[in-house]
């Protein structure tokens, strides 16, 4: 981004602040927009804790299952920004309707396949449904919300992200002990049939049709045109990465060969989105926001390597708990709620906190956060009769931590970007985290188990939480980068 367009972008931005009126239901419309958001985002870690019972009840096997949990997530993160770029053209309300219309479907099929295929295929439809879902949270916030009533908007969406990746193994663990192993896992998804049924009233009651809140926004011509080559190589950069890992989990080593590919694959896709923005064409991602706006960049950095780190702990802490050490699904849930908990304290809190102290926040946050996980990889090794003593707490500091990265990054990295394109620039931060949590999943449980076909199962649990631990310290060195150069 030229000297001379920066300038013209931060006078629009400064046009479109001076316009701004707050809209008297933005806080109502924030409430339902959550509701869906933590519904979409609860499906990537409720399946967690049904994994083994999966397994069992369609006999496949688990490279087969780690599909599941994996293609769920990566639906989702390939479609992110589509879903934000279509948003941005078409309206909020337009494209939460499609989606969750398609979330519904999906959900309804997972729950009735009759085998793993249907199953692996339903899930890699219901992330694309949430993907075309989840991008239109951060583009309202930004639309409604201005000073610090973002802040507190973002950290109400910071709790329903922690909240939703941290009680969703408890929820699904309930859901199989009140139901049975059998066949009590396909509950997981047809509960989100008529819950997306409610949802979908409100938001054709509550959700504004136009976009509101940004004055001029309405005026400005909308390009509906959506970068599909951009998406194909965003994707297909995407999988030459995770289906190595996915592969060599089940056993498979020869798909490592992929991994080859990705640097050309990256490559093309960044040299694709810079000529179709010359060309005057939308872009799936404008790349010079990473060049023209430093604290987005450093903040897409920092929220793909966390959710890279934090997520793969609630499936390998879920299969470890089950397999490994033999409890219930609900007991292997009521044992990782602690982190829920400790989240649920401090998102809303991390978010009045960010406008004041900025970046140093998610400095503390993550520094707590790895805290935790140090303690409960030195836990995770205890006699499992102490286990509810000795890993809950750890796991519940790791959640104080946890709940205050997520809320204070999104509104640091959104801080300079123009209102009107919120969409897909929050949708690229959701796409790193969406990215990084299927890729943190594979990779866990890749180390998981490698290490434990050569030593016990509390070793290779131990091994995967000290994995996540050194990603966490990736987040944590970019956050303080971030913060030096004044974010």
């Amino acid at each position: 981004m030229s000297q001379d367009e920066q300038t013209d972008e931060h006078a629009r931005t400064r046009a479109d602040a001076s316009a701004y009126e707050p809209d008297p239901r933005r806080w109502r419309v924030l409430a339902v927009s959550l509701v869906i958001g933590f519904m979409s985002l609860l499906d990537v870690t409720i399946v967690n804790v049904a994994v083994p019972s999966i397994r069992a009840g369609l006999d496949t096997s688990a490279a087969t299952i780690q599909w599941v949990v994996s293609g769920y997530a990566l639906a989702f993160g390939v479609t992110l920004v589509a879903g934000g770029r279509l948003g941005d053209a078409h309206g909020r309300r337009r494209l939460m309707t499609i989606g969750l219309i398609g979330f519904v479907v999906s959900s309804a099929a997972v729950g009735l396949a009759p085998d793993a295929v249907t199953i692996v295929l339903a899930r890699l439809a219901q992330g694309a449904s949430a993907g075309l879902l989840t991008p239109q949270n951060s583009r309202l916030i930004q639309q409604l919300f201005r000073g610090e009533e973002r802040g507190r908007a973002f950290g109400m969406f910071g709790f329903t992200v922690a909240v939703a990746s941290a009680t969703g193994p408890l929820i699904g663990g309930a859901l199989i002990g009140l139901l049975g192993e059998e066949d009590g896992w396909r509950s997981l998804f047809l509960v989100n049939v008529p819950i997306g049924l409610v949802a979908l009233v409100l938001i054709r009651r509550m959700v504004p049709d136009n976009d509101v809140g940004t004055g001029s926004e309405d005026e400005r011509e909308r390009d509906p045109r959506v970068d599909l080559p951009g998406a194909l190589l965003l994707g297909l950069a995407v999988l030459a990465v995770l289906y190595p890992l996915i592969s060599l989990e089940g056993g498979a080593g020869l798909p490592l060969v992929l991994l080859l590919a990705f640097p050309p694959l990256a490559w093309a896709f960044v040299r694709w989105e810079v000529r179709t923005v010359r060309r005057g064409r939308p872009p799936l991602l404008d790349v010079s926001l990473l060049r023209g706006l430093p604290g987005y960049a450093n903040g897409l950095m920092v929220g793909a390597l966390y959710f890279t780190g934090f997520t793969g702990i609630f499936l390998v802490l879920s299969v470890h708990l089950q397999e490994g050490v033999g409890f219930s699904p609900l007991q292997a849930a009521l044992l990782m709620t602690p982190f829920a908990f400790g989240a649920a304290t401090t998102a809303p809190l991390a978010g009045r906190l960010v406008g004041r102290i900025g970046r140093r926040v998610t400095l503390v946050a993550l520094s707590v956060m790895m805290t935790g996980t140090a303690l409960a990889a030195w836990l995770v090794t205890a006699p499992s009769d102490t286990l509810w003593w000795t890993l809950a707490p750890a796991m519940f500091l790791a959640g104080i931590g946890g709940g205050g990265v997520i809320s204070p990054n999104f509104t640091l990295s959104l801080a300079e970007v123009p209102p009107r394109m919120g969409g897909a620039a929050g949708a690229a931060l959701q796409t790193g985290q969406r990215i990084g949590s299927a890729f943190g999943a594979a990779l866990l449980m890749t180390v998981y188990q490698a290490v434990g076909s050569v030593a016990s199962t509390p070793v290779a649990a131990r091994a995967a939480l000290l994995t996540a631990l050194l990603v966490l310290s990736l987040a944590l060195a970019a956050a303080v980068r971030s913060w030096r150069l004044g974010d």
